[in-house]
């Protein structure tokens, strides 16, 4: 059945935290974190900011250290300009963020990159500078790291009590015929060039066709769209919310149909040492790739604390910085690239929010992201063997993934952690009100509530910790009329502040965050930023 947010949310209250008899194992420890929620709220009920304790300066700030932000840091230092000031802002690596959990290494958000295309020279770039890709990265078929490439079992879907390999179950002639179909159509577009002789579907966005035909796509609803094209057929249409839940955060129903086709058909990467579709992942996810650029700041200072007020002057841009303990110290830079959502830097930043009113910023959706220790490994059900990625079809949530995968080519761990991901409410504020409000036990009961489905009670006697991370504006939903928001007016870098954010795009996506954070580093890099401030 589906499951509406209400029954989902009443279904994970009622389920005990521990299923066990007396004598079992004691309650695991739970720790809840909420990045960015007390920074957050402080901007937005304009509390007085302490006085600033001094001063510096810099050539070039950027304000948030998350996929972008990082980014464009590493392009600045790449080109050889080392006077840049990173300001971490209130979770370093922002949304690509990972931890420890028994010591074992873990995403506390997103968790794999998929093959990137030759239209995505910056990634492939920056994946040559890691070291993991090797070779050219304009070659067609580059060769990828094989510890980085994810290896069989890769995805697997439990399906009635039994698991089936790959995201949709292929369970009956007409499930088969309906998932042909509908791969038939997405190869179409896949293929297809518009008039401008650009791709139809591409990464990144600024590199896909504008021409009105397929722009028109964006009219709609992606549910409206597979209605009018047939697309009905019952376990198909839960794999397409599954898909649209994981990458925008919100079913069918409410994404934009080219949003949804987009998904299916942009990314063209192959390797030549790794089947299409392959993906890349790390035990701790997208912080591999976070942390190897910073890594390659070259001695680039880094300022723990957040932006909380932006005024661009003449010959400079003066921002307050809050650090720790109340203390504030001001910055003063030639220019700034604010790698922060937007509905943050409008905060900060008046001119900013003079040319965006609030009523013009992305829908956001939340997620709530949790890791799990266990002391083994549950048993399984019948079917395939234990994936990296594995996927209740009828599940509340995303399914889970297994932080420990790349180590088990030898053999399985004593220890393992795995990572359950919640999103795609229908009502995105009252979820993000349940989040803020729930207490632990609830958090917890819903985060694991495909491991229930795919375990049944007796697992949780192998869990031993466990870590929640409560994202409220993960990401900016794309909802019909996305591609045209105002916030695309910010693409054009103009003036000693320059935005770089996934928010620019609409898509919440590595491959968006890292291409904006370019694009402003390459601008200062381009009109030659002075080498000191003012």
């Amino acid at each position: 059945m589906k499951h509406s947010r209400r029954a989902f949310l009443l279904g994970a209250a009622a389920t005990p935290l521990l299923h066990a008899c007396g004598g079992g194992p004691a309650a695991p420890g739970v720790r809840v974190l909420r990045p960015g929620m007390r920074e957050g709220h402080a901007l937005r009920d304009a509390h007085a900011l302490p006085a600033p304790s001094g001063e510096l300066r810099c050539a070039v700030a950027v304000l948030g250290s998350g996929v972008a932000g990082l980014s464009a840091a590493w392009r600045l230092a790449r080109e050889g300009m080392r006077d840049v000031l990173l300001i971490d802002g209130p979770e370093p690596d922002g949304n690509a963020a990972a931890g420890l959990l028994g010591g074992i290494a873990c995403p506390r958000g997103a968790h794999y990159l998929p093959l990137p295309g030759t239209d995505a020279l910056h990634v492939r770039e920056i994946l040559a500078d890691l070291g993991i890709l090797h070779g050219d990265p304009r070659a067609a078929r580059p060769d990828y790291d094989e510890q980085a490439l994810v290896h069989p079992a890769a995805e697997r879907t439990l399906y009635k009590g039994v698991w089936h390999e790959g995201l949709m179950p292929r369970h009956s002639a007409a499930s088969i015929a309906a998932g042909q179909r509908f791969n038939g159509a997405m190869a179409g577009f896949a293929a297809r060039t518009g008039g401008d002789g650009h791709p139809a579907f591409t990464l990144p966005l600024a590199a896909c066709s504008q021409d009105a035909s397929l722009r028109a796509l964006d009219r709609q609803t992606f549910a409206a769209w597979l209605d009018a094209e047939g697309h009905t057929e019952p376990s198909l249409r839960r794999y397409i919310d599954y898909a649209m839940r994981d990458d925008y955060g919100a079913a069918a129903r409410t994404v934009s149909a080219w949003a949804g086709i987009h998904y299916f058909t942009c990314r063209r990467g192959e390797a030549a040492n790794a089947e299409t579709g392959a993906v890349l992942t790390w035990p701790q996810g997208l912080s591999a790739l976070t942390g190897g650029m910073r890594a390659r700041l070259h001695g680039g200072r880094t300022l723990d604390g957040y932006a909380a007020a932006i005024s661009e002057r003449r010959d400079h841009v003066s921002v307050t910085v809050v650090r720790e303990a109340g203390r504030s110290v001001t910055v003063r830079a030639g220019h700034v690239i604010c790698a922060m959502p937007l509905s943050v830097a409008r905060r900060i930043d008046p001119a900013l929010a003079e040319r965006l009113p609030a009523h013009a910023l992305p829908a956001t959706a939340p997620w709530l992201v949790c890791n799990a220790l266990l002391d083994g490994f549950p048993q399984e059900k019948p079917g395939t063997d234990l994936a990296w990625d594995n996927v209740v079809h009828e599940g509340a949530g995303l399914g889970y993934v297994v932080a420990t995968h790349q180590l088990t080519r030898v053999a399985r761990p004593a220890s393992t952690v795995f990572t359950t991901y919640q999103s795609g409410w229908s009502d995105a504020p009252a979820a993000r009100r349940w989040l803020a409000d729930a207490g632990d036990d609830a958090l917890l009961d819903a985060a694991l509530a495909d491991l229930d489905a795919a375990y049944g009670p007796r697992w949780r006697a192998r869990l031993r910790a466990a870590e929640l991370v409560l994202r409220a504006h993960a990401m900016a939903l794309p909802l019909p009329g996305f591609l045209d928001a105002p916030a695309r007016a910010l693409r054009t870098p103009a003036g000693r502040v320059l935005h770089a954010h996934a928010d620019l795009s609409g898509l919440s996506l590595f491959e968006e965050a890292s291409w904006w954070g370019d694009v402003a580093a390459r601008h200062l890099l381009g009109q030659g930023a002075q080498n000191a401030a003012g």
